[in-house]
This record gives C-alpha cells, sequence and structure tokens, in this order.
C-alpha cells in the first residue's frame, strides 16, 4: 500500500516493521535517488545486507562544516571497506546539487561512495534526524551490521563536527563483539586490547 505525503513523494506502508530506526532492531528498507561515479542511481538500503552499512546524515552540500567531515569520511573510506564495511552519505539536496558540489569542491570530489538525495525527507525522518523547521537534517552517524540490524547511534548539534577515526574506531569494536560472541569492548578500546566477558566473576573488579 502506498501514499504520498505533502512533497508528493510516495511511501509503503511496511507491515510489522517498526516506523523508526532503533537501536537492536532491523532498519526498514527504503529506495533513494543517489549520486555516485558521476552517476544517478537508485540505492536500496537492502543492498547492502552483508555489509557493515555506515549512513552519514549531514545538513546541506554547499555548507562549512559538512565539507570537513565528508572529506575526512572520504579519507577514512578505504579503511572502512577493508573492515567490510560501506558508507552512504545522506542530505536533503538533490542528486543534481549533490554533483554540483562534487564538480567544484576539492574536499567532496574525494569521496567516492554514494551520496543519498533525501529530497522525500523519508530516511531523515526513519532514523530521527530531520529538522522540520529547516528542511535539514541533523549531524547523525548510523551503524548497520551485517543483518541490517541498527547498533550504533551518534547524533550531533550542527554545530559540532565529527570524528571519522573515532567512527572507525567504533565500526572494529562492533565488529569485534560480532565476531567473538559473549565478548564486550570497555572505553577506548583499540584493536589488539583487552576486552570483557560479562559474568559474576567481575561483579565489582572493575
Amino acid at each position: 500500500m502506498e501514499c504520498k505525503n505533502e512533497q508528493g513523494c510516495c511511501h509503503e506502508e511496511r507491515v510489522g516493521m517498526p516506523l523508526f530506526a532503533t537501536i537492536g532492531h532491523e532498519i526498514p528498507d527504503v529506495e533513494v535517488d543517489a549520486y555516485h561515479n558521476d552517476e544517478i542511481k537508485k540505492i536500496k538500503l537492502s543492498d547492502y545486507r552483508g555489509k557493515w552499512l555506515i549512513l552519514f546524515f549531514y545538513p546541506a552540500d554547499f555548507t562549512f562544516v559538512c565539507p570537513t567531515e565528508l572529506e575526512e569520511m572520504a579519507e577514512n573510506y578505504e579503511t572502512i571497506q577493508k573492515l567490510g564495511g560501506e558508507v552512504l552519505s545522506v542530505s536533503t539536496d538533490t542528486v543534481f546539487v549533490h554533483k554540483a558540489w562534487h564538480d567544484t569542491s576539492e574536499a567532496i570530489k574525494k569521496i567516492k561512495f554514494p551520496m543519498l538525495a533525501d529530497t522525500c525527507r523519508e530516511l531523515c525522518e526513519m532514523f530521527g534526524t530531520y529538522i522540520p523547521e529547516e528542511g535539514l537534517s541533523l549531524r547523525g552517524t548510523f551503524v548497520v551490521d551485517p543483518d541490517g540490524i541498527l547498533r550504533i547511534v551518534e547524533v550531533n548539534d550542527n554545530s559540532v563536527g565529527r570524528n571519522a577515526k573515532e567512527l572507525v574506531r567504533k565500526l572494529q569494536a562492533a565488529k569485534f563483539v560480532r565476531e567473538h560472541g559473549g565478548n564486550v569492548c570497555p572505553a577506548s578500546w583499540e584493536p589488539g586490547d583487552d576486552t570483557l566477558k560479562p559474568g559474576l566473576d567481575l561483579v565489582g573488579k572493575i
């Protein structure tokens, strides 16, 4: 069943699926236009099952903090791919604005991952980053595991930029926990550091 919002965008009614993305639950599937490798294409979130997926929401193209964040993400993209991950950046701009920004900004020219055009605000609303009075998204980062389950959420005020290296560290921790069931990562864990195995023998001893 489909309906249309005030922008005329179609939304499918997803029976039995959560309206909003929440940690520990499967994210709903959505198809969005994207600018990628000088092409406009359709991308579904389900296309990335089997990989770690990072959804990187930001307010708008041709702004100030956004290019610094996206450039840093571009510089860490190869590392993320080596960890079995993929990146999708998301804003409410059109694919044509994405192309224009990519063609003119030295920072954005470094981007090799798809730039999603959430012009109907469906993704922003689903992940809780949409600012209705501005028509823009907050700075939101969402890490989804290979089964489509949301594992990590970070949402900032738009005046505060994020740290791509810290995001890589969080991805490494989430990946380790998935691959080593029963273990958890303590504060500031880095690959190679000791982890913890929760149990009564640890109570009061940490």
